[in-house]
């Protein structure tokens, strides 16, 4: 079954791990692949050792647009 996740929660795993990284006394890879699923989904995986693998809820294009032209705190 998979788990359907937020797109913030990828995000801050993906900050955990960087944050890791540069902790770490030696060498690090980091890879985030993501792929376009159905209905509007996309499957962000994170390789960093092992596989975090999340599926997101995408809006569609449109409601993007509206929502990043309404914020200020998006630079343009």
């Amino acid at each position: 079954m998979q788990r359907n996740f937020r797109p913030g929660a990828p995000k801050k795993q993906l900050e955990a791990l960087f944050d890791d990284l540069l902790r770490h006394d030696g060498f690090g890879d980091l890879r985030v692949e993501i792929r376009l699923l159905k209905r509007g989904q996309k499957e962000v995986i994170i390789y960093c050792g092992k596989q975090y693998r999340y599926v997101v809820d995408v809006p569609p294009r449109d409601a993007l647009a509206a929502v990043s032209a309404s914020d200020p705190a998006q630079p343009p």
